[in-house]
């Protein structure tokens, strides 16, 4: 059986149910070239949880959250890295990585949370606290990042607040990850006014209408939702933990208030649980990375990451004490 054959016989099984089989042959296809491309260029690839599912059940070498990820870019021992992810995920890898070739399989994927700060407004930030600690979630770019003490992703906000010496922290820059975090530290957080366009549109009303219909249905919710679906689900952590707790649950139905790809890569791997489809909110960004644009990155060396000399210092300093923590 060739390469080809292989990847097909696994789609297959795990998303024959949801995608066509000649989609998921040329979804084969494509995604055998990569695997040649990876060992002529000795590459890796790091794919997020929110990659769509022909992708993700194929190529990555590691998988999981922006801290997982993070992790495994700064282990590393291959010339190149390619971030299947968004921009600032990229930039991180960029940062651990200084001296390898990073590709992000992509001309932008921007994040709205990266894009609603800038450096200039964490300075005016700084200006306005002084003496007050920076906490900036890993969802900003790196000059942000440079005017940051320490960065955090959704996994261990919580933790990185509890470990600087201050009750008062500025954390930025998404306003309901900072509501629920202050809850559940009970710090006082100076917060900003960005939001993720994906989990800022889920609502109680949601929860609600779910309950009443499949009232056994265990509900997970991303820490970007607001406090209030936070409150009303049964679950809420970082995208890693998300699904090892629908792995390791006995329970048989689970909604997900999350990137919707994302229910679909864990249905796939859990056939015998039901994931309700509720979900259906798509995150732009994350949407531009393809099998075909990841081809292209590691074929054509396309989409390079660069991070200017003058903040890679400062932003990877925020970076790795977030991955010490």
């Amino acid at each position: 059986m060739t390469s080809k054959e292989k990847i097909f016989e696994n789609l297959k099984s795990k998303l024959g149910k949801i995608i066509p089989e000649a989609e998921l042959y040329i979804k084969a296809e494509l995604a055998a070239e990569i695997e040649e491309l990876k060992r002529e260029k000795n590459a890796v690839i790091l794919g997020h949880n929110y990659m769509e599912a022909a992708l993700y059940q194929t190529i990555p070498d590691f998988k999981g959250d922006s801290l997982e990820l993070a992790r495994k870019a700064a282990e590393t021992d291959k010339d190149i890295i390619v971030f299947c992810g968004v921009r600032f995920m990229a930039e991180t890898a960029k940062l651990l990585n200084p001296t390898k070739t990073v590709l992000l399989p992509a001309k932008k994927a921007g994040c709205s949370l990266a894009e609603s700060i800038t450096a200039e407004d964490v300075r005016a930030l700084r200006k306005k606290y002084p003496g007050v600690p920076v906490v900036s979630y890993v969802n900003t770019y790196a000059d942000v990042k440079a005017e940051s003490d320490i960065c955090c992703t959704s996994g261990n906000a919580a933790r990185v607040v509890e470990s600087l010496n201050s009750d008062t922290v500025i954390f930025l820059p998404d306003e309901y990850l900072a509501a629920n975090v202050a809850k559940e530290t009970g710090k006082k957080l100076i917060t900003w006014h960005g939001k993720c366009e994906v989990h800022e549109k889920f609502t109680v009303e949601d929860i609600q209408n779910v309950r009443k219909q499949f009232p056994d249905t265990v509900i997970l919710a991303h820490p970007e939702c607001s406090p209030e679906v936070v409150s009303a689900s049964d679950f809420s952590q970082s995208t890693s933990k998300m699904i090892s707790y629908v792995k390791e649950s006995k329970a048989s139905r689970y909604l997900l208030l999350t990137e919707c790809s994302m229910g679909d890569n864990i249905a796939a791997e859990n056939p015998d649980k039901e994931m309700l489809r509720l979900c259906s909110i798509r995150c732009p960004h994350m949407n531009e990375i393809t099998l075909e644009e990841t081809r292209d990155a590691l074929k054509y060396n396309q989409y390079e990451i660069f991070v200017p000399q003058e903040i890679q210092e400062k932003a990877r300093r925020a970076v790795e004490r977030m991955i010490a923590i």
